[in-house]
Formats: structure tokens, sequence, C-alpha cells
């Protein structure tokens, strides 16, 4: 069995699409984002850096003690590893695959990141951060929709790469970009967005509350700013 510790957010469907795909037993543990229950000393033992998501295999490879890991590349190179899945076996094609993934985590992500936060949460009258965010967005995904030219998959066959990017690019409407924009993009969404597991994970990762998290212009309390932005996130972070 494996712990998901999540928020209905882009970064935690991955890991639900992975979990889903691969047919892994796990329970969902939901966590309330705005009111920081991820702050607190016991998750943080999971995650040092108190964010989402986390999981907790408690049937680890090694047969050893429940294992945590943090990060969601991490989690889907380690869910790959543990089952021999969803990385091409192919040694060329898992090197694209493994490069793109990382790609996703290291640009695509935090850069949509970014423009969903000054676009959504931020005060209004960032233009300069807006527009340098949104521009950044549309250059990533020119990138994405380049690779996927003639091709079905990331990496030729659907891998993490393609579970590691879906959620973003197919949640630009959020920020006003239309993946339609995008024609080879599109088409890539329309494919996996027909696979068993998205609307499986989907039903999962975005329960209760969602229309919170999807806000056009969220509209926060000082305490909710105060844990997601600002005085509370830092403290956290010093607190033993």
């Amino acid at each position: 069995m494996i712990d998901l510790h999540y928020v209905p957010s882009g970064n935690n469907l991955k890991i639900g699409i992975a979990l889903e795909e691969l047919g892994l037993r796990y329970r969902p543990v939901r966590h309330d984002m705005f009111g920081g229950s991820h702050q607190k000393p016991e998750f943080r033992r999971i995650n040092p850096n108190a964010k989402l998501p986390a999981i907790v295999d408690h049937e680890p490879t090694d047969a050893g003690e429940p294992l945590a890991i943090f990060e969601s590349g991490a989690i889907l190179l380690y869910l790959a590893q543990k089952t021999g899945r969803l990385m091409p076996a192919d040694w060329r094609r898992f090197q694209v695959a493994q490069q793109w993934l990382v790609w996703q985590v290291a640009g695509l992500g935090p850069m949509l990141g970014q423009a969903n936060h000054f676009c959504r949460y931020a005060p209004e009258g960032q233009d300069y951060a807006v527009q340098r965010y949104l521009r950044e967005a549309r250059r990533l995904l020119t990138v994405l929709d380049r690779q996927l030219r003639g091709r079905e998959f990331i990496a030729d066959e659907f891998s993490m790469a393609d579970i590691a990017c879906f959620p973003w690019a197919a949640g630009t409407r959020s920020i006003g970009i239309e993946p339609d924009d995008f024609p080879a993009l599109a088409q890539w969404i329309a494919r996996i967005e027909q696979r068993p597991a998205i609307a499986a994970a989907r039903t999962a990762i975005f329960d209760g509350d969602r229309a919170k998290y999807l806000q056009a212009r969220a509209k926060l309390t000082p305490q909710e700013w105060s844990t997601l932005f600002g005085d509370q996130l830092l403290a956290a972070a010093r607190a033993d």
C-alpha cells in the first residue's frame, strides 16, 4: 500500500495518474493547502520541504521500513523503478523520456507555476511579471509542441514523461492560454485524455472544494496568503 499525500493540483495529479496506470494500491491522504496541514512537524518528517505531493510506500522493494519519497519527478521515477514500467526499455528512448521528465520539473512546471501565481494570486498590477511568465509559458509549450510533431507520445511510447507534462499542458486555460494554439500538443492531450487512468486519477485528486483551487482570480484571506506565500510558510521551514 502507498499513501499519497496530496492537494488538488497538477503536480499531484501526475502521481495519481501514475498510480492508476500502474494499478498500484494507494490511499489518498488529502491536505488543506490553504490551511497549512502540510507544514506541521509530522508531515515534514515525510517531506522536509513541506510541499505536496509526497508518498509513503509501505511495501518498498527492499522489504524494509516504510519509505517516504518527495518531489513529483522523484516519485515518478521511483514508481517506474519499483514496477519496471512506464519508462522505455530501449536505452535511447529511456534517455529521451528521462530528459523530458527532468525538463518538466525544471522548466515547464516552475514557469507555469509562476504564471499561475502572478495571473491568479498576486495583487493586480504585476504587469511585467505576468507578461514575463506568460511569454515563457508559451515558449515552453511551443518546445513541447515541436517535440510532439509526428509522434504519438513524447518518447514515442507512453511514459512518465507524458504523465509529468500532461497536467500542466492540459491546464493552461486557467491562465488564458489555449492548448488548441499548439496543434500537435492539443492532439496529444486528446489522446492521453482517452486513457481510463486519467478519469480515475482526476476523480481521486480533484475532490472536495476543487473550485477553490481553480479560481480564475483567487481571493485569499490574510492567513491563507501567509500559509501559501508569506510568513507562515517561512516559519514552517524554520521550525524544529
